[in-house]
């Protein structure tokens, strides 16, 4: 009986360990794609004001007439940095024709930070290091609640009246992003 409970016991821990290597990462799905929503259908981005590394308001009508790639994201998030060089090359390649991306650092309530003060400690030099070219301001509990989401990255295309018109949750695919910039340009 005991030889039999070993040998199950072995059998039960080589197929966990087997099962441990084909799961996909803890930092969630990869390559995600999204259909952008239709026109009449689509509802305007939530409100919000959140500060930039200078102190400066920042709010979603300030890109009013622009395509906008919001992306949640956080410094110890392990999905979010591996989308942002992808948010780096897009923001290259689409600045001058209407569109700009900006990243909300989640990382106070991802990290469970006291203040503003202690997550643009970590922001700052991750954003100099990684050579991002576009804005970010420090996001909060509410902006997250009144987008919806429970995972990160979060990831939405806001077209160029304001309103959400895809969402992606988990590791966005770059070439269906861009494909879904460039349609939302040509609106």
């Amino acid at each position: 009986m005991l030889n039999v409970r070993r040998r199950v016991g072995l059998v039960l821990l080589t197929t966990c360990a087997f099962s441990l290597t084909l799961l996909p990462p803890a930092y969630g799905q990869r390559n995600v794609h999204a259909v952008l929503v239709a026109t009449a259908n689509r509802k305007a981005a939530p409100i919000f004001h959140l500060s930039n590394s200078n102190g400066k308001k920042v709010q979603i009508a300030d890109f009013r007439g622009k395509v906008v790639l919001v992306n949640f994201w956080a410094t110890e998030c392990g999905g979010c940095v591996l989308e942002i060089p992808s948010f780096i090359e897009i923001q290259h390649a689409y600045e001058n024709k209407g569109f700009t991306a900006l990243g909300i650092s989640a990382d106070i309530p991802y990290e469970g930070l006291k203040s503003e003060h202690e997550a643009w400690g970590k922001v700052r030099p991750f954003v100099r290091s990684n050579h991002v070219n576009y804005p970010i301001v420090m996001g909060n509990d509410a902006v997250i609640k009144s987008f919806g989401f429970a995972l990160y990255p979060a990831t939405y295309l806001i077209d160029k009246s304001g309103r959400i018109a895809a969402t992606y949750i988990g590791i966005v695919s770059k070439e269906d992003v861009e494909a879904n910039i460039k349609r939302l340009l040509a609106e």
